[in-house]
């Protein structure tokens, strides 16, 4: 039975303030002893960030998740040209392999790929070249270098400027396409609705077997940013065609004045397009597999850069809040992030250590933990649809438990500080860089 968007909407809103009633009427009693202890503003300063908010947002997203079918698109389409633009900054441990997934795909029409120089200092350059000389495909290959370290946004503007179609891709300098991810992530272009100005890609993590992080980011790539492009999809509005595989009009990029010099230029750019009336698709089956950062120093940068595009992306497009739209529940969650990350990291962290060692209650007690059921069938639901998906296109899903019990009880900890010192650089507008 096919359900219209906006009715599958009404019917997630529904559930979600019938989670949001319930838990208020039980929080009652927790609020009450909040009060006696901190005040009343203290109270439900605690209570709405810490319960009521990601409450409501897993409890919206279980039912998105329960009510969202993708169609099955045909494969003999007819398809367009493309350009691949990759923005290249000393990547030459991983360029060639990137360029290798490139070549293998199977793509009907004519691909142009152009790489971006921006600067490198190692052997990126050479690499490039070395690929290009011993290619003998039917791809167009060539490089293009800047003058200097202009940054990711100038990068790519300079490959849309010699660019030759009017279809283009973009693609980070370490991710790998999966086999028929360029003709699947470009069908889910054509086959939209008139509207659509840029599709997103799945993207998942590539070294997941390289370090502790990489493992436990794994799973945020698989469960948590996949599926959550899924939902805000079945609204209509993915909030970001990310850089690393995503498939474009070329028309729509320049109507919003190409990639913006912001350090998340992604965002920033498909807030863009939202604003001009346009839609944002994602391509549950087109794959792409990306190195992610193997070190805590390396994950906190990466984090705090996309917290701070983030706010950059609102203070550049402030109209998203109250323009409402199927997706705005998404935008007004997104707004609340600083709220919920300085809760989780100065409320809930302090409270589950007075909880444990010292049997204070008062912050962490039971009703927070009626989230942990709401949180696991989330995972669950999550895990089974990516898991069917994955079956569907021949991908085999690791056995990495220890990496699944640490992003589920542990991630939030070390991507919270990450967070707010993006948001914090942003305010303070400290310098910015890729």
């Amino acid at each position: 039975m096919y359900i219209k968007v906006k009715y599958k909407l009404e019917l997630v809103l529904l559930f979600t303030l019938m989670w949001f009633s319930t838990s208020l009427y039980l929080a009652q009693p927790w609020i009450s002893d909040l009060t006696n202890s901190f005040g009343v503003f203290i109270a439900w300063f605690i209570v709405i960030g810490l319960a009521l908010i990601p409450g409501c947002g897993m409890s919206f997203l279980v039912a998105s998740i329960l009510l969202d079918k993708r169609p099955h698109y045909p494969e003999n389409l007819d398809l367009p040209p493309i350009t691949i633009l990759i923005a290249a900054y000393n990547e030459e441990g991983s360029i060639a392999d990137t360029l290798v997934g490139i070549s293998e795909q199977h793509y009907p029409e004519k691909v142009e790929v152009i790489v971006i120089d921006d600067g490198s200092t190692d052997n990126t350059v050479s690499e490039i070249n070395s690929f290009i000389e011993g290619y003998s495909g039917p791809f167009d290959i060539k490089t293009v270098s800047m003058e200097k370290n202009s940054g990711k946004s100038q990068a790519l503007n300079k490959g849309l400027s010699i660019s030759s179609f009017d279809t283009i891709v973009t693609l980070d300098a370490d991710t790998r396409i999966y086999k028929h991810g360029l003709q699947h992530l470009i069908t889910n272009l054509v086959i939209g609705p008139s509207n659509t100005a840029a599709v997103a890609g799945t993207v998942l993590v590539h070294n997941s077997r390289n370090s502790f992080f990489a493992r436990i980011q794994e799973w945020d790539y698989f469960l948590g940013i996949s599926v959550i492009k899924r939902s805000q999809s079945l609204f209509q509005g993915t909030l970001v065609a990310q850089g690393a595989f995503s498939a474009y009009s070329k028309k729509a990029i320049e109507e919003v004045g190409g990639w913006p010099d912001t350090v998340g230029e992604d965002i920033v750019l498909t807030w863009g397009f939202r604003e001009n009336g346009y839609r944002v698709g994602y391509a549950e089956n087109a794959f792409a597999f990306t190195n992610v950062p193997e070190t805590y120093a390396g994950f906190f940068r990466q984090r705090r850069r996309w917290s701070r595009g983030l706010m950059e992306a609102f203070k550049k497009h402030p109209k998203v809040i109250s323009e409402v739209k199927l997706n705005s529940v998404f935008i007004w969650f997104n707004m609340l992030f600083p709220y919920t990350d300085f809760v989780y990291l100065f409320v809930f962290l302090p409270g589950v250590i007075a909880a444990v060692f010292f049997q204070y209650y008062a912050v962490v007690g039971l009703m927070t933990l009626m989230l942990l059921p709401l949180a696991i069938i989330v995972n669950v639901l999550m895990f089974y649809k990516q898991k069917n998906i994955f079956a569907y296109y021949g991908l085999n899903i690791r056995k990495n438990i220890i990496g699944l019990v640490f992003y589920m009880f542990i991630y939030q900890a070390i991507m919270s500080p990450a967070c707010l010192a993006g948001y914090i650089s942003e305010f303070f507008s400290t310098r910015k860089s890729w």
